[in-house]
């Protein structure tokens, strides 16, 4: 089991942003692309636990210290070194070997994932700021290869859109790590550029950034594109209050210190982010 806790599979779900482009260019019925993506998942997935290795070994100081993170596999002494090494590499060599079957801009693309990855792992995390922004361009780089896969250009309303929201689910991520941390009375925050006087900060800015992604969505709404692409676009407004209230609610429980140090994995466990998923899935099939 400790082995298998080195993959993080509950992580691979961030990976299901690939299929994101398809979505927005309303072509989920071409089969042949889904399964192109489905094996840039896997790739991905594969790469990605890869990384979490390497991030796994670079903070293993700073895990020893943390209260849940020192009991990871390498941090616990579970798992020796050398053989995480190994199983990395022989990750690394199977996402290549699947990647290479796909276009070439895919390819470059998660080299590119691979490379800031290991940028934020053994350097840029502990830097104030520059963390959450790498986190934000990750997430939206899963979005951007999997637009490659399927070879469709990007609108500039759903980058941005991905920007803004990844943002501030980036500033969950920390925050909530910080109260974490503050609640075990510890000094310092190892391996990281944050003080506890920087909590309202993050949180100010988690939240605009947040709305800023509503108002993205609202303006998308609005614009002609919306119109070409769907027979009942009034439908697409309702949305809007939908995922204002989500955004909100993952903000109040991350103030409240009920958020997990990952709010991808809170949202697919969370009641409520489910039915409002849902919720907006009959939206968009009411508009089509």
């Amino acid at each position: 089991m400790a082995y298998l806790r080195l993959f993080r599979f509950h992580q691979w779900v961030k990976n299901l942003l690939l299929f994101v482009p398809l979505i927005a260019a309303h072509k989920l019925s071409e089969t042949e692309l889904i399964i192109s993506l489905a094996e840039a998942f896997v790739a991905f997935s594969l790469c990605a636990s890869a990384v979490y290795i390497i991030n796994d070994l670079a903070d293993l100081e700073a895990d020893k210290q943390h209260p849940t993170k020192r009991n990871r596999p390498f941090a616990s002494g579970s798992v020796p070194i050398t053989h995480g090494i190994i199983i990395g590499a022989l990750l690394l060599l199977a996402s290549s070997v699947i990647a290479m079957q796909l276009p070439i801009n895919f390819f470059l693309a998660l080299i590119v994932y691979f490379v800031i990855t290991l940028g934020y792992s053994l350097k840029f995390k502990s830097i104030a700021l520059i963390d959450v922004l790498f986190l934000a361009g990750l997430y939206t780089m899963r979005i951007i290869a999997g637009a490659y896969v399927i070879n469709v250009e990007l609108s500039f309303w759903l980058l941005n859109f991905s920007i803004f929201i990844f943002f501030s689910l980036a500033l969950v991520k920390r925050y909530s790590e910080l109260l974490l941390m503050q609640s075990f009375d510890k000094d310092k925050i190892a391996g990281r550029g944050y003080q506890f006087d920087d909590l309202s900060l993050l949180r100010m800015m988690g939240i605009g950034s947040g709305f800023i992604s509503v108002l993205i969505l609202a303006l998308y709404i609005d614009s002609p594109n919306i119109k070409a692409l769907y027979t009942h676009p009034e439908y697409v407004w309702m949305l809007c209050p939908l995922f204002l209230y989500w955004i909100s609610r993952v903000w109040l429980k991350t103030h409240r210190g009920e958020m997990h140090d990952d709010p991808i994995v809170f949202a697919l466990r969370d009641v409520a982010s489910i039915l409002i998923a849902g919720i907006g899935a009959i939206i968009f099939w009411l508009a089509s």
